[in-house]
């Protein structure tokens, strides 16, 4: 597993300097590979990417560590990316108190608010503005406007 450390970091990362934290997590996940990246996020099957050193990185890291454990890997519906989403953070929660990280709920229901936005953006109908539903094959209909539409067939 690559874990990148301070003295390996690159000309103007901003990878976090805990090495103690991170060198717990390799200990403690030896099948998951972390590499630095420009921002937090899982690449299936087994590669965690960390971003910049921010105020709450430790609290992404053990989300992308959530992702992994919870074996996600791809969606079809846009709805089953916020489970996800829930899921790792459900996961961070469980596995923070092993790391004794402090978890900020309003971080957390901020970060899961961004997806609420895109979903809420995504299904939107752009032309009469009402929600959409999304069906297996990842479309989105309008119920108005198919309707409306079948109806002046």
């Amino acid at each position: 597993m690559d874990v990148i450390y301070s003295q390996d970091r690159k000309k103007g990362s901003n990878l976090p300097l805990d090495n103690a934290f991170l060198d717990r997590i390799k200990r403690d996940y030896p099948n998951f590979r972390f590499v630095e990246g420009r921002k937090f996020a899982f690449r299936p099957p087994r590669t965690i990417v960390m971003g910049p050193d921010e105020t709450n990185w430790r609290m992404l890291l053990l989300h992308e560590v959530g992702h992994a454990i919870c074996g996600h890997k791809t969606f079809n519906m846009d709805v089953k990316r916020i489970k996800m989403e829930v899921e790792a953070w459900e996961k961070a929660r469980e596995i923070a108190k092993d790391y004794e990280v402090s978890l900020n709920e309003d971080f957390i229901e901020e970060e899961l608010d961004t997806y609420r936005d895109w979903l809420h953006q995504k299904s939107r109908c752009p032309i009469c503005g009402l929600t959409r539903f999304q069906t297996p094959d990842s479309q989105y209909h309008c119920p108005s406007c198919e309707t409306f539409k079948n109806n002046k067939k």
